[in-house]
């Protein structure tokens, strides 16, 4: 029977995307787990595995088209020998609900291959599953051996772990849900004058409508404020000219830190000694994650994406600084991998590099805050009773109120600025 193959929604923002190539021509046979295509996402190109077997009867959206909807079809799978219809089936009725039945699912009408039983190892029972399977159940916290799957032979394919996250409790910090509706006064406002004067209308690309509403709803349902505070920079100078001073020419070993891989590090530290700043607010508890993973905004071509740094307080600084350049290349490439950009417990924007002097930053939801760097610039300073010169940046942090008060954002803010100005600590 012809079934569709749908737009897959390959990241909890994504609502359309960019078909960018098919990696399968019609007539080609499938099989649950290959890769038939690669979409563009809001955020990356990945890969799309295809969840059941058959051959690949009909292309409904040809490579290169932009703006295709999540769940439209894309193409037809056909069962072999079959004729290809010449449009999409038909989605079926849905069945009434029913309370589910604690016994096995019925086998087949047609004649296939028993289920084979999972293979025992030295290190326990093998679970068949597909790698997209593999990647989805890491993200979602899902154990493999407690599904059983609905692919050829009993595999785990991706549709098995869609209904696992459907079914199973919400994460620990789920993104908060943007408003039902706009604010009436919003809602009742005169639509906007047309543009009359000469100009160039730029198409919104998928990463730049995400944006938007990501951040609209951030100002509108998160309430923000914000702690500034001046720090001196010449000691953590001092010690990056002295570690890079040391660092192998070439070869595994080398590394060249820069300021910002510093931050980073100073920030992890920060976190793990104030853990109330290393939190997310939902309406049913505060969350206090256990891990420092730090999101670090990076510009690319259509906006900006916050790769991470998982456990960057347990991290040394050659490491720091050799996963940031990595992370920064790939995003700039679009070949990060979902996990690589989603989720994350505080993030960092720096501005610095532009000779920004200071600057607010807006709150990546679900976290509650975010640390904007300003520019390292020479300043005076007042050293006991003289004026001094010194090399200084102004840091502001945004809080969300609802789980960051002003005493523990301010006491984040004096552990970082501690930690900078005495960074040998962060060698420990």
């Amino acid at each position: 029977m012809a079934t569709n193959i749908l737009m897959p929604a390959l990241s909890p923002t994504m609502t359309e995307g960019t078909l960018a190539r098919w990696l399968k021509k019609e007539g080609e046979t499938i099989k649950a787990g290959d890769v038939i295509a690669e979409i563009e996402t809001d955020k990356a190109t990945m890969e799309v595995e295809a969840v059941d077997e058959g051959v690949l009867g009909k292309i409904l959206v040809a490579a290169g088209s932009e703006n295709v909807a999540v769940n439209a079809p894309i193409a037809i799978l056909v069962e072999p020998g079959e004729a290809v219809p010449d449009s999409a089936p038909a989605a079926p009725a849905p069945k009434p609900a029913a309370a589910p039945e604690p016994v096995a699912a019925p086998a087949p009408a047609a004649a296939a291959p028993a289920a084979p039983a999972a293979e025992t190892t030295g290190h326990g029972p093998r679970v068949f599953a597909s790698p997209l399977a593999r990647r989805m159940a890491q993200q979602a916290g899902i154990d493999l051996a407690t599904l059983k799957g609905s692919g050829p032979n009993g595999r785990i394919v991706k549709a098995d772990i869609d209904a696992a996250r459907g079914s199973a409790p919400e994460a620990a910090a789920p993104a908060p849900k943007a408003p039902a509706a706009a604010p009436p006064a919003q809602a009742a406002a005169a639509p906007a004058a047309p543009i009359t004067a000469p100009h160039d209308a730029i198409p919104h690309s998928s990463m730049r409508k995400v944006i938007a509403k990501r951040l609209q709803a951030a100002k509108q349902t998160i309430p923000h404020f914000y702690l500034s505070m001046d720090v001196e920079l010449d000691a953590l100078l001092k010690l990056r000219a002295e570690l890079n001073a040391q660092s192998p020419k070439e070869g595994p070993g080398a590394f060249k830190l820069s300021v910002n891989d510093l931050i980073i590090k100073a920030v992890a530290v920060a976190l793990r000694r104030v853990p109330a700043a290393n939190a997310s607010f939902t309406e049913e508890a505060m969350i206090r994650y256990h891990d420092v993973d730090i999101s670090v905004a990076v510009a690319i071509p259509d906006g900006l994406i916050t790769p991470i740094i998982r456990k960057a307080d347990q991290k040394g600084l050659a490491a720091i600084s050799n996963e940031m350049k990595d992370l920064a290349a790939r995003a700039k490439a679009g070949k990060l991998k979902p996990d690589e950009f989603q989720g994350g417990s505080f993030s960092i924007s720096n501005l610095g590099m532009y000779g920004i002097s200071s600057f607010s930053a807006i709150i990546n939801p679900p976290q509650g805050g975010i640390l904007a760097i300003g520019a390292g610039e020479k300043r005076p300073v007042v050293k006991g009773e003289q004026i001094a010169i010194a090399t200084v940046m102004t840091v502001t942090l945004s809080c969300d109120h609802r789980v960051v008060d002003g005493a523990v954002g301010a006491e984040f803010l004096a552990a970082f600025k501690s930690i900078v100005e005495q960074p040998l600590g962060l060698m420990l």
